[in-house]
């Protein structure tokens, strides 16, 4: 090491200690995210003990009676319930398509636009697929309402123009989920693509002058020198979506929800809605409970299983 080397080491300033004035007020920054989580995603975990009780309101968590077969006969009465297999079906059918195109997707809209060369012309694209993100869930499904009204919605006039039937397709089982992904993808697809955007955005240009010498053309740089710089990032956010594959998003689920395609639409989600929340009978809060318990424990194992794969095939996961 010359003297050159070593009087640039020597005045580096000194590593700073976590309990100086500097890193205690980063500490006290934390405080509030820390005091959010503690109060609102792990003090509620002790509620899941009613999920092997009896529970009465009166009684409370702690003094209910526990119920028969060990405290697992509420996840005992799910598993063998007449409607489970449905609401399964229902639920990974939904999940696994929104799964598939929001991870597809936004990778090729990323990829496409990136290729743009205007700015301007970017700029403007990119304004108007993330305008869709910021509309609300209940304005969504109203809209979606309109859109295939069976007497003015402009969809309905669309099929009949191609010489079919005019019906709502709100009311049909069989394109629930058709509807529930598109109109999903809609909104979200801009917005989902900003972190593959941001990862564009990094790539160093000497890798596409390097291609470009070597003659390759657009759509070759495009999967030698953009697609592998996203991939760790679009496997990372596919094994996180895969972690919540049973966790289906509730309010547009339910609010889609009509009695005529109630047996497409019913998921984990909406049936611990009606069972905690019945308009006629007791409320099974007990049951609700044990459902939802069970929903977690599948997802952790799934995130489990798709991360050790993930980690086995491509060297990237989450641990």
């Amino acid at each position: 090491m010359t003297r050159e080397e070593i009087k640039q080491l020597s005045s580096l300033p000194p590593k700073r200690k976590w309990y100086s004035k500097l890193g205690l007020s980063l500490l006290f920054m934390t405080f509030p995210t820390l005091a959010y989580i503690l109060v609102f995603h792990y003090l509620p975990l002790e509620g899941l003990i009613i999920s092997f009780k009896d529970y009465n309101s009166f009684s409370g968590m702690f003094n209910s009676p526990w119920t028969s077969m060990g405290g697992f006969k509420h996840f005992y009465d799910f598993i063998t319930s007449p409607n489970f297999w449905s609401i399964m079906a229902n639920t990974l059918r939904l999940s696994g398509y929104s799964i598939i195109f929001n991870t597809i997707c936004p990778i090729i809209f990323a990829l496409l636009v990136n290729e743009i060369p205007a700015k301007k012309y970017k700029r403007l694209i990119q304004t108007i697929m993330y305008a869709p993100y910021f509309i609300s869930t209940v304005v969504m499904v109203g809209m979606l309402f309109v859109f295939f009204d069976v007497d003015s919605g402009i969809f309905t006039k669309i099929l009949v123009a191609f010489g079919m039937k005019p019906q709502n397709l709100m009311e049909n089982p069989d394109c629930f989920a058709l509807i529930y992904v598109v109109s999903g993808l809609w909104q979200g697809l801009g917005w989902w693509s900003i972190v593959y955007m941001g990862t564009l955005a990094n790539v160093d240009p000497n890798l596409h002058d390097a291609a470009i010498i070597d003659g390759a053309g657009r759509w070759r740089r495009i999967f030698a020198v953009n697609f592998p710089s996203i991939l760790p990032l679009a496997i990372i956010m596919f094994i996180m979506s895969v972690g919540n594959i049973l966790s289906v998003g509730f309010e547009k689920v339910y609010l889609m929800q009509l009695s005529t395609n109630l047996s497409a639409s019913e998921i984990i989600s909406t049936y611990v809605y009606r069972v905690s929340f019945p308009k006629y009978g007791i409320a099974q809060f007990s049951y609700a409970t044990a459902i939802g318990l069970f929903n977690s424990l599948i997802n952790i194992l799934i995130l489990v299983l798709a991360n050790f794969i993930s980690k086995k095939v491509s060297d990237n996961s989450l641990w």
